[in-house]
């Protein structure tokens, strides 16, 4: 008789990274320890640089010559706070703050008096004297923005002041900087009005110097200790191989019978409609996810750095590191349950697990099938430069990205077509009890555009996303043989199998 070999037991679904809520909590602490430290670091060589190369053959650190003029009788700065709150006794790490030059040249050659005063004594000094204070001051293309200061008084020759900490006429300006409120004249040494000058500044210090070393040193250390809790974190990380078929096998093991394989990416994003859904729920998930929110900003920070680590590993070996990579599409999974479960569909009244790993109890989930190589080339390029058409297209599905100009250009916040989309569905379930199920293919399209782009530029794939809307709640990529988001085994069959030789 034919031996009859009874089929394997299914296997458990894929359960992704297997970091603990301890190592989440380290890998988080860790990238953030990692992105001061290179904050730290990248200060003290701009500052370390700026000590090397900018100073002029006095060691000033000075600007350009620059304009001035004013019809009155004076150009001020500002009040210049140099509060440093030191009381006699205290011990401070230096004994010079450093010294301020300042140049000031009529264009006719005249002299001009030039002065640094306390800020009382110099506006007791300018009461009722008409006179122009600096209010703002713009580099690039230089520009000064005065204040007018109305009055009628002719002040008497600033020469015979007492009260100025530094003063000259006819040359440059040098003062000792010093605790203090002060405030920095320019005007004619008679008081008379018109006052035209081009004035440069430097200032001379020897604290940059070790201002630089001390960044460097604290960006070094922090690297350190953010490497180490990354390391803590992320070592043994290795996720529970999944099994053939299911959704974010390694590529070695994609099974060859996918839903439509033309037509599959490598990032599947999937959900099911958790039919029937509460009618005004929708009103205050606002309110729900805010604990996810507040967790997810943490673990996107550290998602970033771990992305740009990744991309220095791929550029050097073509690989990226797994336990980063597991990490990273963890958080994205996280995301999309939570947007799932509010502003991105609505589609299921289930509150999202806090957890990175898959979920198969939850209606929705995502995952990236692991590259075993990447180019090293293409991750200089296409997380900007080649992701550019999809970023603006993406950028009208999800909001978030404008320009607007009042006085500056700045890029704000907005919503997205996804998000009326889903309003839209959310109105309709309020008045008629259902969720329409056209909307909802929709707004999953919509969704797994987004998605598709965003492994791209994680650097997780070098397939270029496709240009193409695929609507419905399962990707075409997701093998029907694999357990479903809703986690209902799926149906497998039975293999008779008859060595050779044998008879019935």
């Amino acid at each position: 008789m034919a031996a009859i070999t009874p089929p394997p037991p299914p296997p458990a679904p894929g359960r992704g990274s297997s970091l603990s809520a301890g190592r989440v909590v380290l890998v988080v602490i860790g990238s953030l320890a990692a992105l001061v430290g290179f904050a730290l670091l990248v200060s003290g060589a701009v500052l370390g640089w700026a000590h090397g190369t900018q100073r002029d053959d006095a060691g000033f650190y000075a600007t350009g010559s620059h304009p001035i003029e004013s019809a009155d009788h004076a150009v001020t700065s500002e009040h210049i706070d140099l509060g440093l709150d030191v009381r006699e006794g205290d011990w401070v790490p230096f004994d010079d703050l450093g010294t301020v030059r300042i140049e000031a040249t009529a264009p006719d050659g005249a002299d001009l008096f030039v002065g640094i005063g306390p800020s009382r004594d110099v506006d007791g000094y300018l009461d009722g004297v008409a006179h122009h204070r600096v209010d703002e001051v713009s580099m690039r293309p230089f520009e000064v923005d005065y204040r007018t200061v109305a009055g009628e008084a002719t002040p008497p020759p600033p020469t015979e002041q007492p009260f100025w900490a530094a003063s000259a006429t006819g040359e440059d300006l040098r003062w000792d900087v010093e605790d203090g409120d002060w405030t920095v004249v320019v005007m004619n040494p008679d008081g008379s009005a018109g006052v035209r000058a081009d004035v440069s500044v430097g200032i001379k210090t020897d604290l940059l110097a070790p201002i630089a070393i001390g960044l460097a040193v604290a960006g070094l250390l922090s690297l350190v200790v953010g490497a180490v809790l990354l390391i803590a974190g992320l070592r043994n990380a290795t996720p529970v191989p999944p099994a053939s078929g299911v959704v974010g096998a390694p590529e070695a093991t994609a099974p060859a019978s996918a839903a439509d394989p033309a037509r599959a990416y490598p990032a599947r994003l999937d959900a099911s409609l958790d039919e029937p859904l509460s009618r005004w729920l929708w009103l205050v998930k606002f309110v729900l996810v805010i604990p996810h929110v507040v967790v997810l900003a943490f673990l996107w920070v550290a998602a970033f750095v771990l992305t740009v680590v990744a991309g220095v590993a791929i550029l050097f070996t073509g690989r990226y590191p797994r336990p980063l990579f597991d990490f990273n599409v963890g958080v994205m999974r996280w995301t999309w349950r939570v947007g799932y479960y509010s502003f991105a569909a609505f589609g299921t009244d289930r509150y999202p697990p806090f957890r990175l790993a898959r979920e198969p109890e939850y209606p929705a989930d995502f995952d990236v099938a692991y590259p075993e190589r990447l180019s090293r080339g293409l991750v200089l390029v296409k997380w900007w430069l080649l992701a550019l058409p999809h970023l603006v297209i993406v950028s009208i599905f999800s909001g978030g990205w404008s320009a607007g100009a009042d006085d500056d250009w700045r890029i704000v916040g907005g919503g997205g077509l996804i998000g009326v989309v889903a309003l839209i569905g959310v109105v309709v379930l309020a008045f008629r009890g259902r969720y329409p199920r056209e909307l909802f293919h929709f707004v999953m399209g919509l969704n797994r555009w987004c998605f598709r782009v965003l492994a791209y530029v994680a650097l997780m794939r070098d397939e270029y996303p496709p240009f193409r809307f695929d609507g419905g709640g399962a990707d075409p990529g997701t093998d029907p043989g694999a357990p479903d988001p809703s986690g209902s085994p799926p149906q497998r069959s039975t293999t008779t199998r008859v060595p050779m030789g044998a008879q019935a």
